[in-house]
């Protein structure tokens, strides 16, 4: 059940932030093999100049385009699988325009008590939920 934040500059169209929403999703859920309704998003449009995201020293450009990715999903799963998902992101961005070097992913991981899907309680410590497999 992961929470994706999705930080982009303004200038996308709705269907534009749509789409780049739609496809982290199917790559999460290829990925992890997450249930569908397990969508939980946040796009949120900046103006220009509240996004800085220079290369690391990895020597490449970003572009205005930028997508800033922030994952929050519980631990446990291996690098090999989180490897494998940046990579489907990237993809499923690609095929909608998104270049490689404007795809930034930060990955946050915590555990079952760490969620409440609603009414104050922890759901899966109370056992309203099922912890998902990892």
């Amino acid at each position: 059940m992961p929470l994706v934040r999705i930080d982009v500059n303004e200038g996308r169209s709705p269907r534009e932030l749509q789409q780049l929403s739609r496809g982290i999703h199917d790559a999460i859920l290829a990925e992890y093999g997450i249930p569908e309704r397990d969508y939980f998003h946040i796009v949120t449009e900046h103006p220009g100049g509240q996004i800085f995201a220079q290369d690391a020293g990895l020597g490449f450009e970003r572009t205005p385009e930028v997508v800033m990715i922030q994952i929050f999903t519980q631990g446990g799963r291996s690098q090999e699988a989180k490897q494998s998902l940046f990579a489907a992101v990237a993809d499923k961005l690609g095929e909608l325009g998104v270049a490689g070097e404007n795809v930034f992913i930060g990955y946050v991981e915590n555990t079952a008590g760490d969620w409440s899907f609603g009414f104050g309680r922890a759901q899966y410590v109370t056992g309203e939920l099922a912890v998902p497999k990892k």
